[in-house]
């Protein structure tokens, strides 16, 4: 398996232990995966090629809190958040509210 896929998989993995009502940033799950630097971008490209429904990628957000891309729209993404019971103000979501931190095993 080469190198991008099985990052493709950490993060989808992760992505997927975000639960509902809750959201998670592209920063900190590159920095679960034990990666730095600017390596939110890599996250965010993997979250836009994936195609499995289970994975949440909605849930994942920006570091300062605004909500950030989604393949089918950011106005798609704001109405699934709002379904879930996430409050967002000017497409910015309080990450001291919402914030879910992924634990990891050691």
């Amino acid at each position: 398996m080469n190198k991008i896929i099985k990052f493709q998989q950490k993060v989808y993995s992760l992505t997927k232990k975000i639960p509902q009502g809750k959201v998670s940033t592209y920063k900190e799950i590159g920095r679960k995966i034990g990666k730095r630097g600017q390596i939110y971008r890599a996250v965010g490209v993997a979250l836009k090629k994936n195609r499995d429904k289970k994975v949440p990628c909605h849930r994942v957000i920006n570091s300062s809190g605004f909500v950030g891309q989604f393949n089918k729209g950011i106005k798609q993404k704001i109405k699934l958040l709002r379904k879930e019971g996430i409050i967002i103000e000017n497409n910015k979501i309080n990450l001291k509210k919402y914030f879910f931190k992924t634990k990891t095993k050691k």
